[in-house]
């Protein structure tokens, strides 16, 4: 397969895997992962050697002062050197092509650096050729001690006012972020000339499509009217106000359709957007075909089978037909899913910890959409957890309880790929601790066992790629998680399927639907593929944590 005669709808059936590259593999024993680490596991990705994932999804890889992990970009066009060169990004998207992996980049949009040569130049005065091209406000007046005041009332999510006072311009500049990260002005038509050359410069080098971040913070409002006020005792400040004015215009739907047009001259060329503090129903309406949007609102559920079947019912009716959402329950600003659903259950034993995580890849890997598997997930990685004299990410060193805020870090953990010193890694300090359990609890430990949670990702895959009606079906829920049971069929060209997931610690039994069913996956099998002679017509008799995909058998 080459990437000249893939199939232009790839996201419909297709299943990408997020690298974060600090934490993947390290090449060269300094302890940071980069691209040639990545490049010498792509086998792992495979479809005839590993996982079978179709795109790979790098955070970002631009040079940076890592501020905040990466996302703080000071050149959108290069290769960070802590993390290797152009010439191995290009060698990496090739290696990748000849895999039939298709390569998607996070592209930040919203912010550069502070010390980004567009920023620098643009505080220097307020007639440079840059000067408009981030956010700049005269102060609202001055207090009693002549310190300037903030134009409006908008927060940054990290914390604070999101203005902040430059003494050479005299003006405030907007970051939604941390201070080091100014927004970028995208009512400057000059900034759309720029990043649009940033887009087709990445494009060019065969880059298949690319993550906006915070995609719908781009555009504000050109009145910078204050927010009005939120929920007034919410613990997070920023959850105090309704963010009405600092993201979610009217416009930004032809900001997009100006962005997606630029990818639309390459057949297949994919994106998708972050969804920045939105909801479902924002989610579906900025989907496109090719443009696909993160629905979070998945991710925040706790283990248990109602709010699943709410908040998929939620999505379905949202979606609807003609719209393809996308599947996500773990990534690298969330607690990873086995972690967040074990401490709901109360259970940290092995044993649990494993259930949980193969039944997670079930739910991942067969509800509509196209599913964002974050590395590690395959061997059920959990969090580690990172002291304060470790932590690296900003807003969690400044963590109060007048500023709550989870530490990023402790799901950014190094990838275990053996149980050697370094886990395989690197052969020096990992930037992160490693997860106290890597020595067994790593890729290679895993390859070799038909029990374990990437032999469970293994046949799911292989399920997906085989079966239509998982890939491009539709979806329909049969209960509403009575007795803590999720049950929905995926049905497509006559193939019905039927998906039954018992969150419940304990056994249960549940009702089939009329017709004859023979097992496809059992997630509490020695060998989950249980593709054979067995049929089932009446009842499910379900353990602890058991999840199976059925398909319905046509009478003989």
């Amino acid at each position: 397969m080459t990437a000249e005669n893939w199939d232009p709808e790839w996201w419909r059936s297709g299943v990408v895997y997020q690298i974060y590259p600090r934490s993947f593999a390290d090449s060269n024993g300094d302890g940071i992962g980069d691209l040639p680490g990545i490049i010498d596991h792509l086998d792992h990705l495979a479809h005839e050697t590993g996982l079978g994932v179709d795109a790979l999804w790098l955070s970002p890889i631009y040079p940076s002062p890592g501020l905040d992990g990466g996302y703080d970009v000071s050149d959108h066009t290069a290769v960070d050197p802590l993390l290797g060169t152009m010439a191995d990004f290009e060698r990496l998207v090739a290696e990748a092509h000849r895999r039939g992996i298709r390569v998607i980049l996070d592209l930040v949009l919203n912010h550069t650096s502070d010390v980004h040569a567009w920023f620098v130049d643009s505080r220097s005065s307020r007639d440079n050729p840059h000067a408009n091209w981030f956010i700049w406000r005269d102060p609202a007046g001055y207090d009693d001690e002549g310190r300037p005041k903030p134009p409006n009332n908008w927060l940054s999510f990290f914390g604070g006012s999101a203005w902040a006072w430059d003494p050479t311009r005299r003006q405030f500049y907007l970051h939604t972020f941390l201070p080091q990260q100014p927004d970028l002005n995208w009512r400057e038509p000059a900034v759309h000339e720029a990043q649009w050359e940033v887009v087709r410069g990445w494009r060019d080098k065969g880059v298949d499509g690319f993550r906006l971040d915070v995609f719908n913070a781009l555009l504000k409002s050109s009145t910078f009217e204050s927010n009005p006020q939120g929920r007034r005792f919410a613990r997070r400040p920023w959850d105090r106000q309704k963010h009405l004015f600092d993201k979610d215009q009217r416009d930004l739907v032809a900001l997009l359709e100006e962005f997606r047009a630029i990818l639309d001259e390459v057949p297949g060329a994919f994106s998708v957007g972050e969804l920045f503090e939105g909801t479902t129903a924002q989610g579906a309406a900025y989907t496109r075909p090719g443009h696909l949007v993160f629905d979070f609102d998945l991710l925040a559920r706790t283990w248990d089978a109602r709010e699943f079947a709410e908040e998929i019912a939620d999505r379905e009716k949202e979606f609807g037909p003609d719209r393809w959402p996308t599947v996500v329950l773990s990534n690298h600003d969330q607690s990873r899913q086995v972690s967040r659903y074990l401490r709901h259950l109360d259970k940290h034993d092995g044993d649990t910890h494993d259930r949980v995580a193969k039944a997670a890849a079930v739910l991942l890997l067969t509800l509509r959409g196209t599913p964002f598997l974050y590395y590690g997930e395959e061997i059920g990685l959990p969090d580690v957890k990172i002291g304060k004299a470790e932590t690296v990410d900003p807003p969690a060193r400044r963590a109060s309880w007048t500023f709550p805020w989870w530490n990023r870090d402790q799901c950014r953990s190094p990838m275990p790929w053996t149980g050697a010193p370094g886990a395989g890694f690197t052969t020096g300090r990992p930037w992160l601790p490693l997860a106290p359990d890597a020595r067994t609890r790593n890729v290679a430990a895993e390859a070799g066992d038909p029990r374990s949670v990437m032999a469970a990702y293994c046949g799911l895959l292989a399920l997906r790629r085989r079966l239509r009606a998982i890939s491009h079906g539709s979806l329909r829920l049969l209960t509403m998680g009575e007795h803590n049971v999720l049950a929905y069929e995926r049905d497509a060209e006559g193939q019905r399927l039927l998906v039954v997931v018992n969150f419940a610690l304990r056994q249960r039994r549940w009702s089939l639907p009329t017709g004859t069913w023979r097992p496809l996956f059992d997630s509490l099998a020695v060998d989950a593929s249980t593709d054979g002679d067995a049929r089932l017509s009446v009842e499910l008799r379900l353990n602890g944590l058991q999840a199976v995909v059925l398909e319905e058998v046509a009478p003989s």
